[in-house]
């Protein structure tokens, strides 16, 4: 048992060093590089978000099967309260990738501003077991059931 535990305790750290800062849509590690997401992301990050949709199909159209360009293409949708177009990406990022952390918090969140509380809570359950060890995406999307629970009782 303590060798099980010491080798996870080893690949906890692994983790850490290898892994690096978090992706901008993912969690994943850039290794230092700059993410081939930063200029839309940039774009989302001055609140640009039919930019950042327009700028998001035309890499679509080269990679379509890429969950991290429609989490982003789901986002921005949802900034501006296209909520149904929102879910289709964000179903679809996750058709492609099931666990990633980005879009299951994303989507918990449009499930609260559509009133779903029990989706949203379904989606937390998902990345509890993407985060095996804790991960931002499922402390944002707690904190966001916990503040729609106060405002909704």
């Amino acid at each position: 048992m303590q060798n099980l535990m010491n080798s996870l305790l080893v690949l906890a750290l692994l983790t850490l060093v290898v892994g690096g800062t978090p992706a901008l849509a993912d969690g994943g590690g850039s290794g230092g590089r700059e993410s081939p997401l930063q200029p839309y992301q940039q774009l989302i990050d001055d609140q640009q978000y039919q930019k950042a949709i327009d700028e998001l199909g035309k890499a679509l159209q080269k990679k379509p099967r890429d969950a991290d360009l429609l989490n982003l293409v789901a986002y921005s949708h949802r900034q501006l309260e296209h909520f149904q177009i929102a879910l289709e990406y964000y179903l679809q990022a996750l058709e492609i990738k099931p666990k990633h952390r980005g879009a299951n918090e994303y989507l918990g969140e449009l499930y609260l501003q559509m009133g779903d509380l029990e989706k949203a809570e379904q989606r937390l359950q998902v990345l509890d077991d993407a985060c095996f060890f804790g991960c931002d995406e499922y402390d944002e999307l707690e904190q966001a059931i916990e503040d729609y629970r106060r405002r909704n009782p």
